[in-house]
């Protein structure tokens, strides 16, 4: 429990700031972690900043896409990415935007079922950051139509619920090409229930995807294997995080994946070849 490469803050659906999450990660004395938000790198700067304090933990800049597909939506994740990049934060801030027209729109037939949320009350409660569908459940039960934020999900929001609403993604390949060419690392996310995975991947791999992640949060142990033997296949880096937002019970804290040194050690080593190439 001493590295989770898969962690969420306030810069998009979290509930703990950057700061916050380096703090908790410098007590639990982790040796690296990644801050991967939803199309945003805005937590960056303020994770690095307090890290500072910290010398013997790693912080990843990162970040989380949402991806098309035939039967609904792949995540992919960039690791060591220029979050200066101009071109790279400008195609952030456009997934973002897309972001706040699909909440309005949920809110909207949350309305129609006699669920009235004021859609100032979701932006105050995302305090500025990347709306998604967290803050909209939070909206919900603060204004006390839900007894849970999972209630949220499985009865209005979630992906087959009669509230939810699509919106402007890129494809898987984009994904990775876009992480790629910042210098970044992209990551297949929680793939468990990705479909005809010895297709895929040799597809993303061609686009510059480096890894899958296998040891996710609460997989248990024959899924982490099954994953483990396909990354091997295709030599992809077996990566793993707990997908850490804070609004879930403390049942999934940051640190709950059982990721080895082997992987942040592989994942510093192609970072460092990348650099290295760019700069000759």
């Amino acid at each position: 429990m001493k590295i989770d490469l898969h962690i969420h803050t306030t810069a998009s659906d979290g509930r703990a700031t950057p700061t916050e999450v380096v703090y908790r990660a410098a007590e639990l004395e982790m040796k690296a972690i990644a801050i991967t938000d939803h199309d945003s790198v805005e937590g960056i700067e303020e994770a690095l900043a307090e890290a500072r304090k910290f010398p013997k933990l790693l912080v990843i800049p990162g970040v989380e896409l949402g991806a098309d597909v035939p039967n609904g939506e792949m995540h992919i994740l960039g690791y060591f990415v220029d979050h200066y990049s101009a071109e790279f934060c400008h195609k952030l801030e456009m997934l973002r935007s897309s972001r706040a027209t699909r909440g309005q729109k949920m809110v909207s037939k949350l309305i129609k079922l006699g669920i009235h949320l004021n859609w100032e009350h979701v932006i105050s409660i995302s305090a500025g950051a990347s709306i998604g569908r967290p803050h909209i459940a939070q909206a919900m039960l603060e204004r006390g139509f839900i007894s849970s934020l999972q209630e949220a999900f499985d009865k209005y929001i979630g992906d087959n619920g009669p509230c939810y609403v699509d919106r402007e993604k890129l494809t898987p390949a984009e994904c990775v090409e876009l992480v790629a060419k910042t210098g970044g690392l992209p990551v297949l996310a929680h793939p468990a229930k990705t479909d005809d995975m010895d297709a895929v991947l040799p597809q993303l791999k061609q686009s510059g995807l480096i890894g899958m992640e296998v040891y996710y949060k609460n997989y248990p142990q024959k899924t982490q294997k099954r994953l483990l033997k396909i990354a091997n296949k295709h030599g992809l880096v077996g990566c793993g995080g707990s997908d850490y937002h804070g609004f879930e019970d403390t049942s999934n804290n940051i640190g709950n994946c059982n990721v080895p040194q082997e992987t942040i050690d592989r994942l510093i080593a192609l970072q460092r070849d990348r650099y290295n190439r760019n700069t000759l």
